[in-house]
């Protein structure tokens, strides 16, 4: 069966800066996501793990430990947190 159009140069070349266009958009959507989220996802990744290992912690405490804020807490737990965490 024969299309009812013919592909001309000026088609061709307009089919070839849509295309372009769209890999444009797809790149930009390439960057990490914010690092506020970044962030978040990293507590909350601790935070569960310790949950499992039977640390009493919860999340705001973990979260403020990891901003370097003090929390009244048994020691134990307070040392996986900080183990947990590189940084500090």
């Amino acid at each position: 069966m024969k299309p009812p159009y013919k592909i001309t140069p000026y088609i061709l070349a307009r089919v070839a800066s849509i295309s372009e266009k769209l890999g444009e958009i797809k790149a930009a959507r390439l960057h990490r996501p914010p690092t506020e989220l970044r962030k978040k996802n990293r507590i909350r990744t601790i935070h569960s793990s310790l949950v499992i290992e039977g640390n009493t912690l919860s999340f705001d405490q973990v979260t403020s430990l990891l901003e370097n804020k003090r929390v009244i807490a048994p020691l134990r737990d307070i040392t996986e947190v900080k183990k947990c965490n590189p940084y500090l």
